[in-house]
Formats: C-alpha cells, sequence, structure tokens
C-alpha cells in the first residue's frame, strides 16, 4: 500500500511514511486507498482475540512488513501490558450506550493502545527506511500523550524522545506521570504556552530543513509519536473494528449491524481511527464529535469555518483543550475527494490567518456523517455525578464530556443506534475534578495523592497502581522554556 501527504508532494510506503512521521512538505501521510473488510472478514474476526484482530489489521496496512515482524509487534505491545485479557473492553452503562475503555493500559489513558505499539513499528521501520539513523521522537502533548510515548519509547535502543508538554495545561497526575520517567533517552520539557503552541513549535520544526540537514550530518532523523504518524493512528483503527465485533458478538448492534460512536475530541486523531474503521467496511452510521468549551471542532461541523482566532479555555478535560485539531487534515483530505492543494492552501489559511473555510458541498458531506456538539464544565460534573448515583460507574471528565453529548444526540434526534462511546481516561487521574463531582461537600486537598485515596474510598473503585506508585518516584524533570525556546532545548538534548 502506498501513501502519499495530504498536501501532494510526498509518497511513501508505510515503513518510510512511520519512519518520518509527517511530511517534508508538510503535510500528513494518508493511504491511498482503503482495504476493505467484506462480511466474511467481520466474521472471522470476530472469532479471534484482540491480538489476532490487530494483527489482521496491520497487515492490510503495512503491506511492507512481513506477517512476522506484525506478530512480534503486536505480541510485544499487548502481552501482559494491560489489566486483564482484553485491551479495550466494553461496559454498557445504559440500553444502548456502551462505554469503550481504554484506559487499562500502563499511563491509564487510550494512548496506550497506539503507544505500547509504536515503538516496536517504529524499529521495524527504520531497520527498512533509516539504517543508519538515530530518530528522535518529537511529541506536543496535551497531557495523555506525553506518558504514554515516555513509557513506550523509554530505553528503546535507536531512539531519543523529547516531550514538550504545556506548563500549566495538564493535571498534576499528567504532570507528575511524565517528570518522573526515568530513561537515559528521555527527555521532558514545559512549554510557557498551550498546547497548541507546542504543538505548533513542534510542526515547525519537523519543517526546518536547516535543522534536518544538521540532524541528518549526525545519523539522526526527526519522527513523531503523536497521532500526525500513521504509526500512531492505525493501531487506533483497530480497537474500533474489536468493539464493533465484540457488539455484534453479544447480538447488541441494531438489525443491520450499524452502530454509532461518540468520541470525546480534541486533535481529532481518535474519531478520525473510527472514521478509517468506517471506510474499511465497519457499519458505523454516524460520528459523534463531542468537544468541551473550546467548541472549535462543533462551530466548523455545523458552519464549515474553522477559526482559531477565538478565547482558550483551560479546562477540566485538558486533552481537550486544543484549537488546532491536526487530523483535521486528513479527514479534509478524503471528503475533498484527496484535493491536495485545496487542503495545503486551506492548511496555509490556517498558519497566517488563524481561520479557512470550506466549500458548502464538504461542509454537507461532513454533516451527513458527523454530529457536533459540546459539553460545558457544568455538565461534565453533571455527567460524572449521575453516572455514578445512577449507574453506579466513574468515569473521567473527557469521558463524561463524550457521554453527555452522546445522550443529547439520542435524545433530540430519535437516533437509537447503538452506541460506543470512547472512555479515554481512568477518572483517577483526574481525581479533584471527578471527587468534586460525585462528592461536592469534600473539600479537596491540595495533596493529589490523598486526593486519590479518597476518590477510593468514596467510589469503592481501587486507585491504579501506576498512579500510586508516583508517590515514591522523584522528579527527573525540570526545564521550561519560552515558545520559542523548543529549538534550543533539542540542540541542547542532542548536543
Amino acid at each position: 500500500m502506498k501513501y502519499t501527504s495530504t498536501r501532494g508532494r510526498c509518497e511513501a510506503e508505510s515503513a518510510a511514511a512511520i519512519a518520518r512521521g509527517i511530511a517534508a512538505d508538510g503535510g500528513l501521510y494518508v493511504p491511498e486507498e482503503f482495504p476493505r473488510l467484506g462480511a466474511a472478514d467481520l466474521d472471522r474476526l470476530a472469532e479471534l482475540d484482540y491480538r489476532g484482530r490487530a494483527k489482521e489489521i496491520l497487515s492490510r496496512y503495512l503491506t511492507d512488513f512481513t506477517p512476522e515482524e506484525i506478530a512480534r509487534c503486536v505480541d510485544a505491545a499487548y502481552t501482559g501490558t494491560f489489566d486483564g485479557d482484553t485491551p479495550a473492553p466494553l461496559v454498557e452503562v445504559a440500553p444502548g450506550m456502551h462505554l469503550l475503555e481504554l484506559w487499562h493500559g500502563p499511563t491509564c489513558a487510550f494512548k496506550d493502545l497506539a503507544l505500547q505499539l509504536l515503538p516496536h513499528l517504529l524499529t521495524v521501520s527504520a531497520r527498512k527506511a533509516a539504517p543508519d539513523k538515530t530518530l528522535v521522537i518529537l511529541v506536543a502533548t496535551s497531557g495523555d500523550t506525553g506518558k504514554a510515548a515516555l513509557a513506550g519509547f523509554a530505553g528503546v535502543e535507536g531512539t531519543r524522545i523529547i516531550v514538550f508538554y504545556p506548563r500549566d495545561g495538564v493535571s498534576e497526575m499528567q504532570k507528575l506521570q511524565m517528570t518522573t520517567q526515568r530513561g537515559n533517552n528521555v527527555a521532558v520539557c514545559a512549554v510557557d504556552g498551550n498546547f497548541d503552541d507546542a504543538q505548533s513549535g513542534v510542526k515547525a520544526i519537523f519543517a526546518d530543513g536547516t535543522m534536518r540537514a544538521e540532524l541528518d550530518a549526525k545519523n539522526l532523523a526527526f519522527s513523531s509519536a503523536n497521532s500526525i504518524n500513521f504509526g500512531r493512528l492505525v493501531p487506533q483503527i483497530v480497537y474500533y473494528v474489536s468493539a464493533w465485533c465484540d457488539l455484534r458478538k453479544a447480538g447488541k448492534c441494531a438489525a443491520d449491524g450499524a452502530v454509532n460512536v461518540a468520541v470525546p475530541t480534541g486533535n481529532f486523531g481518535n474519531i478520525l481511527a473510527a472514521y478509517y474503521a468506517k471506510r474499511m467496511g465497519v457499519p458505523i452510521r454516524r460520528f459523534i464529535c463531542a468537544s468541551n468549551r473550546n467548541s472549535i471542532l462543533t462551530d466548523f461541523i455545523r458552519s464549515g469555518v474553522y477559526d482559531r482566532n477565538r478565547e482558550f479555555y483551560t479546562t477540566s478535560s485538558p486533552s481537550m483543550d486544543i484549537l488546532i485539531s491536526s487530523n483535521l487534515e486528513r479527514l479534509l483530505w478524503h471528503l475533498s475527494g484527496n484535493d491536495c492543494r485545496s487542503v495545503a492552501a486551506w492548511m496555509e489559511s490556517l498558519r497566517s490567518t488563524g481561520r479557512y473555510e470550506v466549500p458548502a458541498e464538504l461542509g454537507k458531506r461532513l454533516r451527513d456523517e458527523f454530529h457536533g456538539d459540546w459539553c460545558g464544565e457544568e455538565g461534565t460534573r453533571a455527567t460524572i455525578g449521575r453516572l455514578f448515583r445512577e449507574n453506579g460507574y466513574l468515569c473521567d471528565t473527557h469521558t463524561a464530556v463524550a457521554v453527555d453529548v452522546c445522550t443529547r444526540y439520542r435524545a433530540e434526534s430519535g437516533d437509537d443506534t447503538p452506541c460506543i462511546v470512547a472512555s479515554t481516561a481512568s477518572p483517577f487521574k483526574f481525581a479533584p475534578a471527578v471527587l468534586s463531582a460525585i462528592s461536592p461537600e469534600e473539600k479537596l486537598s491540595a495533596d493529589g495523592f490523598a486526593l486519590l485515596e479518597r476518590l477510593s474510598r468514596v467510589s469503592g473503585a481501587a486507585v491504579p497502581k501506576a498512579l500510586a506508585e508516583l508517590r515514591s518516584l522523584p522528579v527527573l524533570h525540570r526545564s521550561s522554556v519560552p515558545r520559542t525556546g523548543m529549538e534550543g532545548f533539542i540542540r541542547e538534548f542532542l548536543g
């Protein structure tokens, strides 16, 4: 299978696309066509376990990998690294509403499903596409990607990883997870700004030809663990295919096998993976794109105008505090009929003016498949409290946003199609907000670990071991730079 840049000037096979992370023209790699899963294929996948399904899906996209290479990567990623035998279990919290729990991995967030696999895919890709290079993994994170990437790449031979996070834009637990990371190939640095500042800085460094030439002279090459890297995206397709297979086996899909999918969405990669699953043949009727108060995606879906010239809000769902949704570029390429010139023009307009507008016919195609809505802070708290009181289910702030938007969509539209709702993080990663939602009378302590214990006592749920053990770990990374200092930090780390 061939991959092309959304901006039209680069092509690659899968190994090269994964090793590079982002195309040299600044675009994102997309498959030129989608592999198809027929009814017989889906029936066969339904009989496999998660690892078997992953091997099958990956083999359709990574056609320059051998079956043995794919099997080794998948087995290494999903054997003994997740709680229980099912990395992504489904829990029905209301009739027709199934939460896809994606947080049973080592960092308690959905990024683990991809970032336990990506280091293995990258090392194989590097041997094929850049055999003499040490890969320098650049990551901008709004919270969860950073730790998941650090956990995946720490100590991996032939790689070095640098994570940038917004200094005041992640939860205390997310920050501790990153700043306590061990490994002589890892670096973590706060950025004085928000996630968009960190992400824009990383993209600019990728596009810097002088920087790339300097790295090349030292046998180094940039790559990415963000979802701009297709190697991050393809493992996410797996859990949507797998979730549908589980519902189908349980007899809980619609009569024709159809489901809807609701995703709490910031950078658009997670919901894009569901769209790719549909393009492969999974019968998904509707994508419910749920935003927090930073509702830029809601406005875009409704109007066709993407405008980041607006107030930025810091919320209790920080992984969605984003105004530049990178993976939307991939969807625009597909919906526009692979029109790379228009995509490049829209992205240049976003860079130079902060906005762009798509043609009316493209906007209609978008709305035919995607419903966009948002949930504010009060709605988030109310949903967490209601789910706990009425269903005995404890969810995090991001999941609550998706549940709220999905619930209102079902009520207002009358669409009772069974829905898969992506549950993206353990509630303990956002203990202050979750505790105040289920027990408003609680006085919140400044001690984050005391809050974990209190949330456990009130809810009856156990504190994840990966979070509890942070108490005893020393902080190893204290660096902080202004928005313009990211390149200098990279140079210093790489010597």
